[in-house]
């Protein structure tokens, strides 16, 4: 795998790959959109080469300085096979999603093995950035539908660019959903679907959950305009009452809905820690995967 490659002066695709058994989903989905907004497509895996050794090193100081300079030696020794290990591993999967993005249509992907944190990664390659994709969670979480990754809310948290969250497998996309409140983040993602043509052709459902009906119709007669002309999108829109991620979440359902896309963290702090957040129960509780703003 090349890691010299020159950076692009075009935003990139962005998909992390780590194994987990979304790797294949985030694959897909990042070709759906590199091929629909004409983006180079880059797979990034990074190495984290922490060892958390420090409580074998404290008890070897028990049994003798003989011993635990035997014992520390014996850690290097095991830290390096990890290394290698862990070396050997990113190696395989990316040339593994190469394989699968070049199958699908990507005729020159570029690879990327980062040494480090995942978010540190995100963080230095955000200007370079189009759209991130990545999974709900990662190995550590396989299979676990009421977990998402440990550093999932800090990446959403950090960086402000389109990330789209992947949570099942790939399905291309024929209707989406707007989450629309009326938001900073809200008035952002209709200004994207109006211009991007990622949902040209595409049946888009406004959605606004708000328990005052006028304000609701207000709100959705505004956005509408924006949209009805809008990269001939077939629009349809609906006001909700109720709570607004269970509302949102049986609406994706009952329309078949598959792709959301919706503003990230728009509460308050104070409200987030008094009622959590809303972003995060969406991403426990939806099927689909969810596009995010900030």
């Amino acid at each position: 795998m090349n890691n010299n490659l020159p950076e692009h002066t075009q935003k990139l695709v962005l998909a992390c790959i780590d194994g987990s058994i979304l790797t294949e989903a985030v694959c897909d989905y990042a070709v759906w959109i590199t091929q629909r907004i004409d983006a180079p497509l880059k797979l990034l895996h990074t190495i984290n080469h922490h060892h958390e050794t420090a409580v074998t090193t404290d008890l070897s100081g028990n049994i003798g300085l003989g011993s635990q300079e035997s014992l520390l030696e014996e850690i290097s020794d095991l830290e390096q096979q990890q290394s290698k290990l862990k070396l050997q591993k990113g190696k395989l999967l990316l040339q593994a999603a190469k394989d699968r993005v070049i199958k699908a249509g990507i005729s020159n992907p570029i690879c990327s093995k980062r040494h480090g944190g995942l978010i540190e990664s995100l963080i230095e390659l955000e200007d370079n950035i189009r759209v991130l994709v990545l999974g709900v969670r990662g190995q550590v979480h396989d299979n676990q539908n009421n977990k998402i990754g440990a550093k999932l809310e800090v990446v959403i948290r950090s960086l402000h660019r389109p990330i789209l969250i992947v949570n099942s497998s790939f399905q291309e996309p024929q209707r989406i959903m707007i989450a629309y409140d009326g938001s900073e983040a809200a008035d952002k993602a209709i200004e994207m679907v109006a211009k991007s043509p990622l949902y040209k052709g595409l049946t888009c459902h406004l959605v606004c959950v708000n328990n005052n009906v006028a304000n609701a119709e207000n709100l959705l007669q505004q956005a509408s305009k924006k949209l009805k002309t809008a990269n001939e999108l077939t629009l349809i829109s609906a006001s909700l009452t109720g709570k607004a991620d269970l509302e949102l979440c049986a609406y994706q359902e009952k329309h078949a809905i598959d792709l959301t896309i919706m503003g990230a963290f728009s509460h308050t702090r104070l409200r987030e820690m008094l009622l959590g957040s809303f972003t995060v129960k969406m991403l426990l509780h939806t099927k689909k995967p969810l596009l995010l703003l900030r």
